[in-house]
């Protein structure tokens, strides 16, 4: 008998639901610093920042007020740095036991849990 296969997960990432794709794309990109991929359109695209992605589907593929945890090295500084854009912050940064977190809330009610490591 052979021993089972077990395929490698390359990667993983959230689609987000959204109504209004220009607004979410002035908040993802504009506000926080993420790149909308080359191919995207007004119903579908992808944006990155440092390597990490996230969909972006307007009006299908979901409920929408989805949560996503997303991993810092400086949850601080980029606290401050969304302050100075004038980003709505729903939790600053607050020590718990997993991480030195923060919560911002996109247009569409899907919120960010973005967190560094605990103090």
């Amino acid at each position: 008998m052979s021993a089972p296969v077990h395929p490698r997960v390359e990667n993983i990432v959230p689609i987000l639901r959204v109504e209004d794709m220009s607004a979410a794309l002035h908040f993802y990109v504009d506000l926080l610093g993420f790149t909308n991929a080359p191919w995207g359109t007004n119903d579908f695209t992808q944006v990155s920042r440092d390597g990490s992605y996230i969909y972006l589907c307007r009006g299908d593929q979901g409920q929408g007020r989805a949560w996503v945890w997303v991993r810092v090295d400086d949850v601080e500084g980029l606290h401050q740095s969304y302050l100075a854009k004038g980003v709505p912050i729903r939790l600053p940064p607050t020590n718990f036991q997993w991480a030195l977190e923060m919560q911002i809330e996109d247009p569409d009610g899907n919120v960010l849990r973005i967190g560094s490591d605990p103090k």
